[in-house]
């Protein structure tokens, strides 16, 4: 479903991917770990147009996307959730998810789109009218994968969706992005710093280091990979 190729993005002078190579299969959860500053962000960026690529190229789907405009990409179906959850303080969470659906035009269809997110995330119902500024972090994690899901993604990146968040709600958060995949069919690119949890919900990794792709394979096999133990899984 995304094919990147030779991919090399910089910031100045400072080369942050160094042609990496990677593929998403359609209907799978693939996912990339890395230390900070390995790269992973920036791969994200680069595919939905946030971030310009130097050289290489991005496919969707068949058809080249490298350096499209950001607001086209989502158009084509690819959504991502950013790192620190962005939601617009401000609003409150049933305005947050309107703006998450700002391409439908039918009020049926976001009824719909809503009631699929009120059901994965009961606590967004319970909160519909609350500022979403006021939630805590999980619940604003909630908040930022429903509003992706209202632009009917075919293809989802998430970027660090346990960053700041409870221990508890972690493990609910992961079980609803598994269930999302199961239950829509929609292909998953997943950008975690929480290694253990990540190929345990995933099922190909990639591990970037220094902007280099260093280890590929199914995740079952990445987790009892020695060096993957040691650097991301804390030797166990």
């Amino acid at each position: 479903m995304l094919e990147i190729k030779d991919l090399e993005v910089a910031y100045g002078s400072i080369t942050a991917l160094h042609g990496i190579s990677l593929k998403v299969e359609k209907g799978k959860i693939v996912t990339l770990i890395g230390s900070n500053g390995a790269g992973k962000s920036t791969t994200l960026r680069a595919i939905s147009g946030l971030r310009r690529v130097r050289k290489g190229k991005i496919l969707f789907e068949g058809q080249e996307i490298t350096n499209r405009p950001a607001h086209r990409i989502v158009c084509q179906g690819l959504t991502q959730v950013p790192e620190g959850r962005m939601i617009f303080a401000n609003l409150t969470v049933l305005e947050n998810l309107q703006m998450g659906a700002f391409r439908q035009k039918s009020k049926q269809e976001f009824r719909k789109d809503c009631d699929y997110v009120f059901q994965i995330f009961p606590r967004l119902k319970e909160r519909e009218k609350q500022v979403a500024g006021t939630l805590s972090g999980g619940e604003q994690q909630m908040l930022a994968i429903g509003r992706a899901l209202m632009s009917k993604p075919r293809y989802l990146m998430l970027d660090e969706p346990s960053l700041g968040i409870a221990p508890i709600l972690v493990k609910t958060i992961f079980s609803r992005i598994s269930e999302i995949n199961r239950q829509l069919g929609i292909t998953i690119l997943l950008v975690e710093q929480n290694a253990n949890l990540a190929l345990e919900i995933s099922d190909y990794g990639y591990v970037l280091e220094t902007g280099r792709i260093i280890l590929q394979d199914e995740s079952a096999k990445l987790k009892t990979n020695s060096l993957v133990r040691e650097a991301y899984l804390g030797g166990v």
